[in-house]
C-alpha cells in the first residue's frame, strides 16, 4: 500500500508524487477541487496524451468539475523521467534493453491506483472507485491498463482517440497484443467483460499525422485512429464471440470531433454525467492543439 498522503486544496493545485515502486522518477499530479466538493463525490482520473500537458487536460475538466462536484486528478508523467512511448503509453512493461519483461509491480499502469489510494489515506475521497478518462496517449495508456491490471478500482473507463490498441490477443506479443508478458485467458477474459468505452471522433480521419503511430503493427489496424477505433471493437467483439467470453465493450462515435482533448473531454462528461454525447457546436471551441 503506498504510503503517501495528497490532499489537494480547494481549487487549482498541483502536487509531488514518488510511486513506490518508481522512487527515482517523481511525478507531478495535477488537481482541481471544487469548493463544494464532498468526500463522496465522484473522483476523475484524467491522463494526459503524448504532450505530458497533465496541468492543461486538469483544466479540460475543470467545467465539468463545478457543474457535477468532481475531483479531477491529472498526473503528469515528464519525459525527463519517462521518455517516449515505451515509458509511458506502453507502461514500462518491457525492458527493451535487456529484452526483458519488468516484474508486474513496476508496470507504470498500477500508478493511477496508487495515487488513488492516497487520497483515500488521507480522507479526501471515502469512494471505493474513481473514474478513468484517457486521450491520445492517454488512451493508449488507459486501455492497457485495463488488458493488465486489476480494474475493480475503476467504475468506468474511457479511452479516447488512442493512436492504436493493443488487441486482445494471447498470440501476439505485447503491446501489439497481449502475449509474452505472462497474461493468459483470465486476464482476457475479464478484460472482455469490463464495460470500456472507446470514444472516436468521427473527424480523427488525419492519415498523415506526424503524430500518429506508424510502425506496422499499428497500419494494420488502419490508416487513422478513427478507423483503428472501428478495427479494434470489430476484432475484439469477433474474438470474444470465437472464444465464447461475454463481451462488454462499447465504441462510441463522437460526431464532428477531432483529435481535441479538450472536445473529447467535455464529450465524456456529458456521456457520464447527463447521459448525452452533445452536439460538435457545444464541444469544438477552438482547433485542436492538444495531444
Amino acid at each position: 500500500m503506498t504510503t503517501t498522503i495528497l490532499r489537494p486544496e480547494t481549487g487549482r493545485s498541483t502536487l509531488p508524487f514518488v510511486d513506490q515502486y518508481h522512487p527515482d522518477r517523481p511525478l507531478e499530479v495535477n488537481f482541481y477541487r471544487p469548493e463544494n466538493h464532498r468526500p463522496e463525490d465522484p473522483v476523475i482520473i484524467v491522463q494526459h496524451g503524448m504532450l505530458r500537458n497533465g496541468d492543461e487536460y486538469r483544466d479540460f475538466w475543470i467545467p465539468a468539475a463545478e457543474k457535477h462536484r468532481l475531483l479531477i486528478v491529472a498526473p503528469t508523467f515528464p519525459d525527463t523521467q519517462f521518455p517516449m512511448a515505451e515509458s509511458y503509453n506502453n507502461g514500462l512493461i518491457l525492458d527493451e534493453s535487456a529484452g526483458l519483461v519488468r516484474a508486474q509491480q513496476d508496470w507504470l499502469y498500477g500508478v493511477p491506483a496508487r495515487i488513488f489510494a492516497a487520497l483515500q489515506l488521507a480522507g479526501v475521497t471515502t469512494l471505493k472507485q474513481a473514474r478513468l478518462y484517457g486521450h491520445s496517449a492517454g488512451g493508449q495508456f488507459s486501455h492497457r491498463l485495463l488488458a493488465t491490471q486489476d480494474h475493480s478500482i475503476f467504475s468506468d473507463v474511457v479511452a479516447a482517440n488512442p493512436g492504436w490498441y493493443t488487441l486482445p490477443d494471447l498470440t501476439r506479443k505485447f503491446p501489439e497484443g497481449m502475449g509474452g508478458i505472462g497474461l493468459d485467458e483470465v486476464q482476457l477474459a475479464r478484460w472482455f467483460a469490463y464495460p470500456m468505452h472507446i470514444f472516436a471522433g468521427d473527424q480523427d480521419i488525419d492519415e498523415a499525422d506526424p503524430n500518429l503511430p506508424d510502425q506496422p503493427e499499428a497500419f494494420a489496424q488502419g490508416p487513422s485512429r478513427y478507423k483503428r477505433a472501428h478495427f479494434v471493437y470489430d476484432f475484439a467483439q469477433k474474438q470474444a464471440q470465437g472464444l465464447g467470453m461475454p463481451f462488454n465493450w462499447k465504441l462510441i462515435d463522437v460526431a464532428g470531433v477531432g483529435h481535441d482533448g479538450a472536445a473529447m473531454s467535455r464529450a465524456a462528461a456529458a456521456y457520464w454525467f447527463e447521459g448525452r454525447i452533445p452536439p460538435a457546436s457545444e464541444l469544438v471551441f477552438e482547433e485542436a492543439t492538444n495531444l
